[in-house]
């Protein structure tokens, strides 16, 4: 922000010298990407989108957590059935014989 102050930015978020407002900025470039396909596309919807991503991709849960600004605890409570390992090693344990049967 220094910089950006020492190079003559008086806002956060500029644009054409003058201030900008983000969540406009999205809504017109969500509108004229998407068009009439845009109704209901939030910025939120990129933080969900991001996330299921991440965790279909098998991207490391620390570094998705870390990236999207959540704890990895939220992450793998919202977002962790979506990862590969999600209860690999149960279904493992199965096919492997290694889930005994409970003898009564």
């Amino acid at each position: 922000m220094r910089r950006w102050h020492r190079l003559g930015a008086k806002c956060v978020v500029e644009y054409q010298g003058g201030p900008a407002d983000p969540k406009r900025a999205f809504r017109n470039l969500v509108n004229d990407t998407l068009g009439d396909n845009a109704k209901g596309v939030v910025r939120h919807t990129m933080r969900h989108t991001a996330a299921t991503w991440f965790m279909q991709g098998g991207v490391d849960m620390w570094q998705a957590a870390g990236y999207r600004g959540m704890t990895k605890e939220t992450l793998e409570k919202t977002y962790g059935h979506h990862h590969p390992d999600h209860q690999g090693d149960v279904g493992d344990a199965f096919t492997t014989g290694r889930a005994e049967r409970i003898r009564l």
